[in-house]
């Protein structure tokens, strides 16, 4: 069931037009990570989501209520589509307290104080902060400001949250608990929630489904984290999340050899004759899906090694190509850590074809 629908929402600044006839659902009681680069809209987006903007066409629905009609004039206010909203800065007023913080939105509403006490001390429950009632945003760490801010949200709605690169200024281990702080939110109060993000490895880790942005504002894929890493929908999808190597691959005397620059080894895979056709390819490959093996004539050296924890990562130079591979730390156990300046070879699993495009493109 759909919770928030965009219907052909276009949206211009003067002579750039940064959305054209943008539709997408979002589902209930679930987390959708609208991912891109930046520029290409996002931002935009939940602007007009949030009242803040003004589509040139288009229409928004929250729970099948309309928030925006260009057709029937419809344009609620900011303050009464009742949508939380956690912004990057987390913009927490420094001058008052946690609990002042939080109740804001209550006593802008008019809410009895009773009441606003009562679910003041529910929500700082809710996200682990009930000792910190009245501290000073001064006096919180970074990741606790945040839980402020996402308390104050729901304060505004425990239906429909949007978190607009919420975790961006937070360090890597803290970005890490906030991610399962707000899954862990998500879960207990069923909250639906728009998370909006240039950074795909956290888009992974928590969205039920992502919808993913090309730059120039395009909606190209919406899927789990198996559709989009295991079957990217075209290039940019698979470029754009995760980690990717790239080798041009040439058609010579009626099969695929793989260019090394210089040196061309006959490609062991087949490549299926809708993709190929004899035309010219890029063969995207990621650095998990390359193994070593000592029997595979496709040689490469490898130029530096870093151990990580869980994994081994290796840059190899193959020809004149330098590929990225990854090792589990256990397959690096079972049979042995490539060391640096050693031969390999490689053996390529899981290949994605794309017609080729000029190096340095």
């Amino acid at each position: 069931m759909a919770y928030v629908r965009f219907e052909n929402i276009s949206f211009s600044y003067g002579d750039n037009q940064v959305l054209k006839d943008f539709s997408l659902s979002l589902p209930k009681n679930e987390i959708m990570c609208l991912v891109g680069p930046s520029g290409c809209g996002k931002t935009t987006l939940v602007r007009c989501l949030l009242g803040l903007s003004r589509p040139d066409q288009g229409e928004i629905y929250v729970d099948d209520v309309c928030m925006f009609s260009s057709k029937r004039r419809i344009n609620v206010p900011a303050e009464r589509r009742g949508i939380g909203i956690v912004f990057q800065d987390y913009a927490v007023w420094p001058h008052l307290t946690v609990k002042e913080n939080i109740a804001y939105p209550l006593r802008k509403r008019r809410v009895k104080r009773e009441e606003i006490a009562r679910r003041v001390q529910n929500v700082l429950k809710q996200v682990s902060m009930s000792e910190y009632i009245n501290h000073l945003p001064s006096q919180l760490s970074g990741g606790q400001q945040q839980r402020v801010a996402i308390a104050r949200a729901l304060m505004s709605s425990d239906s429909l949250i949007v978190l607009d690169e919420p975790i961006t200024n937070l360090d890597a281990k803290l970005r890490d608990q906030m991610l399962n702080e707000i899954r862990e939110l998500q879960r207990n109060i069923g909250t639906t929630i728009f998370y909006i993000t240039h950074d795909q490895r956290a888009a992974l880790h928590l969205g039920d489904q992502l919808a993913i942005m090309d730059p120039q504002g395009e909606l190209v894929q919406i899927g789990t984290d198996e559709d989009i890493i295991l079957r990217p929908k075209n290039r940019f999808i698979f470029e754009f999340i995760g980690v990717t190597n790239f080798l041009p691959l040439k058609f010579i005397d009626s099969a695929y050899h793989l260019d090394l620059g210089g040196q061309m080894v006959p490609w062991p895979e087949e490549v299926p004759p809708e993709v190929g056709g004899g035309l010219p390819l890029d063969m995207g490959i990621r650095p998990n899906d390359i193994t070593f093996d000592g029997a595979s004539p496709i040689r490469a050296r490898v130029r530096r090694s870093v151990f990580l924890g869980s994994e081994y990562d290796y840059f190899v130079q193959a020809g004149d190509r330098e590929l990225r591979v990854q090792q589990s730390t256990l397959d690096a156990t079972l049979v042995g850590v490539a060391k640096e300046g050693s031969e390999v070879g490689l053996r390529f699993l899981n290949p994605h074809y794309y017609p080729a495009v000029a190096r340095g493109a």
